[in-house]
């Protein structure tokens, strides 16, 4: 299931200040846009511009939370219609690539505490209520990706990796035990005390120090007994009913960044998750 649940989980979710926007980038930031020969894109035009765009910022030429240049500087530089340019940029915003801002423009979407809840965090009391999680570091530690882990990760077992366990709270009850890896080749320099201190979400940090931009995720469900170690983090008794989330983060380009396996309780809370046909 793409796109589902987040277990970002981060931290006590700070009140997020509104990021600065840096004003929008002239064209020759985007150097080596070209136009495109309708003839030779191999693809419909419009998805021949949303994966130019994207390279662009895979490429970094465009920072996180920068605006793009007007609509109509990109078509002219592309040789594309300003409807065509649109089209492409409708995608990317429909996939949370890009973000609009009315009467300010399009700019490369942050990761923030209300992305985060919006679109990466899906568990909620049975009676509706919603709100940011608070998460309690249960341990940091340098490892080696397993089998499991690795296969999601598309790399070998034994590479250097990674893993965070955290306590998420959700009305001052233990909600969610995480288990998280992630390739210690991606998050050079990453300490523990860095972990701890950072102003904003996971996501936000990943993006901000390391340059990693998780756009979507890959996950399984299933109905399980907790175990031992979720059982002691979560406070329940070993073999209690729970729900396992297998989950695999993906970044622009597709590339997987961060394998999670978290245990939610569901005696008082629910995963919920909404449904709709795309545009």
């Amino acid at each position: 299931m793409d796109d589902l649940w987040a277990t970002c989980l981060e931290s006590a979710m700070p009140a997020h200040r509104p990021a600065r926007h840096a004003a929008a980038p002239s064209l020759s930031t985007f150097a080596g846009l070209a136009p495109i020969a309708p003839d030779a894109a191999g693809m419909p035009l419009f998805r021949a511009v949303k994966r130019a765009l994207l390279q662009a910022i895979e490429a970094g030429r465009v920072s996180p939370g920068q605006a793009l240049p007007s609509e109509s500087e990109l078509a002219a530089a592309f040789g594309v219609s300003v409807g065509t340019l649109r089209r492409a940029v409708d995608d990317l915003v429909a996939e949370h690539i890009l973000v609009r801002r009315q009467g300010r423009g399009t700019f490369v979407a942050l990761h923030t505490s209300d992305r985060f809840l919006f679109q990466f965090f899906h568990v909620e009391r049975s009676d509706g209520l919603r709100e940011a999680p608070t998460v309690e570091l249960v341990s940091f530690e340098r490892t080696r990706l397993d089998e499991d882990a690795a296969d999601a990760l598309a790399l070998k077992p034994g590479e250097p990796a990674l893993q965070v366990e955290n306590r998420l709270l959700l009305q001052g009850k233990a909600v969610v035990h995480d288990r998280l890896l992630i390739p210690a080749a991606l998050f050079k320099g990453l300490t523990e005390k860095r972990w701890r201190e950072r102003p904003s979400t996971i996501y936000h940090l990943y993006q901000s120090e390391f340059g990693i931009t998780v756009v979507r995720a890959h996950e399984r469900l299933r109905a399980m007994g907790a175990d031992r170690v979720a059982a002691r983090v979560l406070g329940v008794t070993p073999g209690q009913p729970v729900l396992q989330v297998r989950r695999v983060a993906i970044g622009l380009g597709g590339r997987p960044v961060e394998w999670r396996v978290s245990t939610v309780v569901t005696a008082q809370h629910d995963y919920v998750n909404l449904l709709q046909r795309p545009a």
